[in-house]
Formats: C-alpha cells, sequence, structure tokens
C-alpha cells in the first residue's frame, strides 16, 4: 500500500510518498511510473495540497441501502450524481468557510472517494479496476437549505459547489480493497457516522463503468460514493474529520 501526497515545499509543489512523518519525493507523473527523486522531507515541513488536480468531482446520492431504507428512498436503477468544480476543492487542514450569501444549516458528509488514474472512457465493469488509482476521503459540505428552496428546480450544484465545500485527502492510497473499509465521520472528536463501504447499492467498479459511458474520467478525477446515515450540521469552530481507516484522516475546521 502505498499513500501518494500532493504538498509544496520551500514554495514549490511537489508530490510524493508519505511513509510516516517522511515524504519520500518523486518526480515525474504521479499516475505514469513515478520516479524517486532520491530526498525525503518531513511532514511538519510541508504545507498539504489536495492530493490530485481533479478536472471534476462527481458524487453520488442514494447509493447506500441503509439510507434508502431509512429514508423511504427507491433503489435506482443507475447512479444518481452531480458534479463539483474546481474551486470548491480544499486541502486536509484547511478551513470550511460559510458563504456570505446563505445563513442556512452547513452539514458535512463523509465519503469515500475513487480516485482515477487513466483516461476512462466506456469501460465495462471488470475492466473499471484497471483505472481506479486508489481511494481518498471526502467531505462532501452542503448548504442544505439551498437543495429545495425552487420548488421548480433542485439546485444540488449551487447547494454543494461553494468554495472550500470539496475537502478531499490527505493522501490517495493504493492497493486497497473498498469492500473491506468502513467511513467515519467525527465532529469535534464525537463519532456521527460509522458505516460499512459495502453497503453500497453500486460499487467503485459500477460507478466507473457506469460514469465512463456518460462522460470521459481523467487521470486525478475524483468521485465521491455517498454518504449513508448520520449527516448533521456543522458549526462555527467546529473541527470535522473522515476518518477511513487504511486510507487516512480528512480533518477541517468550519467558520
Amino acid at each position: 500500500m502505498t499513500y501518494w501526497i500532493r504538498f509544496l515545499h520551500n514554495e514549490t509543489e511537489r508530490f510524493g510518498a508519505l511513509e510516516g512523518d517522511e515524504i519520500n519525493v518523486h518526480e515525474g507523473d504521479m499516475f505514469d511510473e513515478p520516479l524517486p527523486a532520491g530526498l525525503s522531507v518531513r511532514l511538519e515541513d510541508v504545507t498539504l495540497l489536495t492530493p490530485t488536480r481533479p478536472t471534476k468531482m462527481i458524487g453520488l446520492w442514494n447509493n447506500f441501502h441503509a439510507a434508502a431504507e431509512k429514508n423511504g428512498w427507491a433503489i435506482p436503477e443507475n447512479p444518481l450524481y452531480f458534479i463539483k468544480p474546481p474551486s470548491c476543492y480544499l486541502a486536509s487542514g484547511g478551513t470550511i468557510r460559510r458563504p456570505a450569501s446563505y445563513e442556512g444549516r452547513i452539514v458535512y458528509e463523509g465519503e469515500l472517494g475513487i480516485v482515477i488514474g487513466r483516461q476512462c472512457t466506456a469501460v465495462t465493469e471488470e475492466e473499471a479496476g484497471d483505472y481506479i488509482f486508489g481511494y481518498t476521503c471526502i467531505n462532501d459540505v452542503t448548504a442544505l437549505q439551498i437543495l429545495n428552496q425552487d420548488p421548480a428546480f433542485a439546485q444540488w450544484t449551487r447547494a454543494k459547489s461553494f468554495d472550500t465545500f470539496g475537502p478531499f485527502g490527505p493522501a490517495v492510497a493504493t492497493d486497497v480493497d473498498p469492500a473491506d473499509l468502513t467511513v467515519k465521520t467525527l465532529l469535534n472528536g464525537r463519532e456521527r457516522q460509522n458505516y460499512p463501504v459495502s453497503d453500497m447499492i453500486f460499487s467503485p467498479q459500477a460507478l466507473v463503468s457506469r460514469i465512463s459511458h456518460d462522460m470521459s474520467l481523467h487521470p486525478g478525477d475524483v468521485i465521491a460514493c455517498g454518504t449513508s446515515l448520520g449527516v448533521l450540521p456543522m458549526k462555527p469552530g467546529s473541527t470535522v474529520e473522515i476518518v477511513i481507516e487504511g486510507v487516512g484522516t480528512l480533518s477541517n475546521t468550519f467558520e
């Protein structure tokens, strides 16, 4: 298992493999046989960036059986998804900020993220695993009251795309079996979400295949697999952590 991160060191953007508190710096392309640069830096001496630079983040809705059952939602025939733009991305350690234009509830949604490693168009479910580079942690932050504010048009994009509403990271973990993972969300240290990835309606391979038939996926693109029970509002001053053992801990404050 390798944990890939991007970071700033001496005002230079770099990437590398994280081992404990040391980063083995690499050169070239993270997704195409990167080469060791022959140096290492300490994690405490760098500023974390998002682990990839996606062209898009695709977010799933209603993708867990437990949440569908509790809320009375029908099991979808196809993945139900929206897109979050690059302007909302935020690295671990960054601050999620309330937009000036909105005074309502803002909720966390702890999720597993699929990271694409190869150009991917119309692949089969059997092929999809070859296009998955690894997995990361995501907080799909949502301005809840905007979603259905206008009865004529559900505003998924606006509700989920404010600046800082797309935290993900801190790393991309490779060689991970998602079926064995559990997603936990801690709000000020108190566990609020704890659900198994195996409860997903559409598996990571199914999501990559189905979505790739709708649009091409590019190296570094991220698919947020959707969330389950336990979504709650955040209060100013809160710390929210998305914890997936074997993948990492995404930590952000909310102001």
